[in-house]
């Protein structure tokens, strides 16, 4: 898969660890259905209210999913983060930010009213396999 950044001056730089756009050439989309923290062994929610937490066990059940599509984190083009309060995004930027390289993909970030099982944060994900 071929992978391209896309940054303008003419548009506000991106303000966290995300790409203003991303173009990706590929054979293959995988779209990823909003991961919550939950634990893939005991179906329990991860992180006791540390949205940090919460994120990284997302970020590892996307990786998981990604894995079972025959790609890995580098293939994701697109991200949507969704947050019961948007004043957590700096601990959900610090540990979303690991898990991708030095291009991460475009991402839009919203503020919902609830999500499931009582989780703080939700991400969806969309890939482009070569």
């Amino acid at each position: 898969m071929i992978r391209d950044a896309v940054s303008t001056s003419s548009a506000p730089r991106a303000i966290g660890p995300y790409s203003q756009a991303v173009i990706a050439q590929g054979a293959r989309c995988i779209y990823c259905s909003g991961q919550i923290p939950l634990d893939p062994v005991t179906g329990e929610l991860v992180g006791a209210g540390d949205v940090e937490k919460e994120t990284h066990r997302v970020m590892q059940n996307l990786a998981a999913v990604l894995e079972a599509a025959g790609v890995s984190m580098d293939a994701v083009v697109k991200t949507t983060i969704y947050l019961t309060d948007l004043k957590n995004l700096a601990a959900v930027n610090r540990a979303y930010a690991t898990y991708f390289g030095s291009m991460p993909p475009a991402r839009a970030t919203v503020q919902v009213a609830a999500l499931p099982r009582g989780a703080q944060v939700e991400i969806d994900a969309v890939a482009v396999a070569a």
